[in-house]
């Protein structure tokens, strides 16, 4: 008799500033739900200036916790597709940000590290974001120590 899957935290940072930026989350959060896991919590929704780029639309942002039996790698290839079913176009390219209905980065996935060309897990630029940082830490107050500076 097999049991069920095993289960991993997985946190995911999200952020939208084009469009209705609260509604894109709100959506993006139901079709995290639907197909990545169970959601089990969300933080509150903050509103911060873009970075790496220059834009008159402020982003609004989020962290949530999700559940999942996914691998990273199916993750990775699910936050992509609502990516996209969500209307966004293009990702940044070589450090070159866009504006965008909606993101979503993998920033933690229980206590794995993963390196590869297409997907580094803790998020690399985690640390350095307040509007990342922010809310994670609301949801995951230790949050802070899973930074690999502290492992």
């Amino acid at each position: 008799m097999t049991g069920s899957p095993a289960t991993t935290d997985l946190f995911l940072a999200l952020g939208s500033n084009l469009g209705d930026r609260e509604d894109n989350l709100r959506r993006a959060v139901r079709e995290i739900g639907k197909t990545v896991g169970q959601v089990e919590k969300c933080s509150s929704f903050m509103e911060t200036e873009p970075v790496g780029f220059v834009s008159e639309n402020r982003f609004l942002n989020a962290a949530i916790k999700v559940k999942t039996t996914l691998t990273p790698q199916q993750c990775l290839a699910e936050t992509q597709r609502i990516e996209r079913l969500l209307g966004r176009e293009r990702k940044s390219v070589g450090g070159q940000h866009f504006d965008r209905t909606i993101d979503i980065d993998i920033l933690l996935y229980g206590d794995v590290s993963i390196s590869t060309p297409s997907l580094t897990i803790p998020h690399p630029k985690m640390y350095e974001r307040d509007f990342v940082m922010i809310p994670l830490k609301e949801i995951c107050p230790d949050a802070s120590d899973a930074s690999p500076i502290n492992r």
